[in-house]
């Protein structure tokens, strides 16, 4: 007879994984779209995406620490993310109508803060949906989905605009973001009910989690997401590398292949990374996938126009992400105590999206002043970091027990 650990691919770990698919596919068609939208359909400056952008990426990590604090709560948590998933589908796609940059920032901005709230309460479920013995599969499926809506996005976004304009593709976006939702309304009824605490306050609990056990990981994965860089400039990188010799589309088209691959190691590597963690640790796979991206960024700063070396750069980047996000989730899910779960997981997702906003921006920033390979260096420096503090937090853990 089969387990209790052996049993984790439960009906509502199979349909958060779905959501979580459906979704990425509805969001990245309008992400995929937006540049062309701004810049040729309503005649913006390319500044206008920077600002856009940047503004719904701090708005969506402040969301993500008032997600966490609905996420305490297994009732709130349950209705946050169904509405989480419906409100991100019809803003973002409501951007194929706006007629103006500032409706386009509106819709961004409501869509991703959407994103931001949601996103704590979808890991608190997973939690609720699995034995403790199983967290790394079950978050490792779902960072599968994840990754494989995000391969799959950009390549529906290109055939709807074989068909339809931007507009309606834009629009179209909205039929995967809104079955998404109704994923994730399916699977809360099949995720077990925890009884229901009086009287929660909703407040952001941000000290009690540092104090917590999970609070000893958060310095190291902070290091980690401070040099956990935007993936566009990994694809510039290739493509400056690529251009001597090369037409700029050549290069961009070989840059956006090796991308591909990026999304589809990460795809492949999260499944097989959650089992490692059930095995072993959520920190030995954490402190793997940060060693990986280390390597990837030695090769992205020493990047020539050799292809095969710019593919072990991208591939190594997908198999650390996979290992990386799926280790983050599942240790958080095992140190939190459940009651805190909520907030853990919306401090993990704020400290996400400052630090991934810092990393691109310094690092753009080396870019510009010294050199792309001094940028490289100083983000591997920061995954070099992160390892030492992940061990060392690690290790403290096991003095403790």
């Amino acid at each position: 007879m089969e387990s209790d650990r052996e049993r984790w691919l439960t009906p509502g770990v199979k349909r958060i994984g779905a959501a979580s698919l459906l979704s990425d596919l509805g969001h990245e068609v309008p992400s995929s779209l937006l540049p062309r939208f701004l810049t040729s359909t309503l005649g913006a400056p390319a500044a206008a995406l920077g600002l856009i952008e940047g503004v719904a990426d701090g708005l969506a990590g402040i969301a993500r620490l008032l997600g966490g604090a609905l996420a305490d709560d297994p009732e709130k948590r349950r209705a946050t993310a169904v509405a989480g998933y419906a409100t991100t589908a019809i803003f973002s796609s409501f951007i194929g109508w706006a007629g103006n940059v500032f409706t386009v920032g509106f819709l961004r901005t409501a869509s991703w803060t959407a994103r931001g709230l949601r996103a704590p309460s979808r890991n608190a479920l997973l939690a609720d949906a699995v034995p403790a013995g199983a967290y790394g599969r079950a978050y490792g499926f779902e960072r599968a989905m994840d990754n494989l809506g995000a391969l799959g996005g950009p390549v529906l976004a290109l055939a709807l605009i074989t068909v339809f304009s931007v507009r309606d593709a834009i629009l179209i976006s909205i039929v995967p973001g809104l079955l998404a939702a109704v994923a994730m309304f399916s699977a809360v009824r099949h995720v077990p009910k925890l009884a229901v605490r009086e009287h929660v306050k909703l407040r952001i609990k941000i000290a009690p989690v540092v104090r917590s056990r999970a609070g000893t990981f958060l310095t190291g994965i902070a290091a980690f997401e401070v040099g956990n860089v935007a993936a566009t400039l990994l694809i510039l990188r290739a493509s400056e590398s690529l251009s001597p010799g090369r037409s700029a589309d050549r290069a961009t088209q070989i840059a956006l292949v090796l991308y591909l691959a990026y999304n589809l190691a990460a795809t492949l590597v999260s499944i097989q990374a959650g089992r490692t963690i059930d095995r072993s640790s959520g920190i030995r796979v954490l402190v793997a996938g940060v060693a990986m991206f280390a390597v990837s960024y030695v090769l992205f700063a020493t990047a020539t126009a050799n292809v095969a070396v710019l593919a072990a750069a991208f591939v190594l980047a997908g198999l650390g992400i996979g290992c990386v996000e799926t280790a983050e989730h599942a240790t958080i899910a095992a140190s939190a105590p459940e009651e805190l779960r909520g907030s853990a997981f919306g401090l993990v997702a704020a400290v996400q999206s400052f630090g991934n906003l810092a990393a691109s921006a310094t690092a753009g920033a080396i870019w510009t002043a010294v050199s792309p390979r001094a940028a490289f260096l100083y983000l591997a420096f920061w995954m070099v970091v992160a390892a030492g503090l992940l061990i060392w937090a690690s290790q403290r853990t096991q003095s403790q027990e």
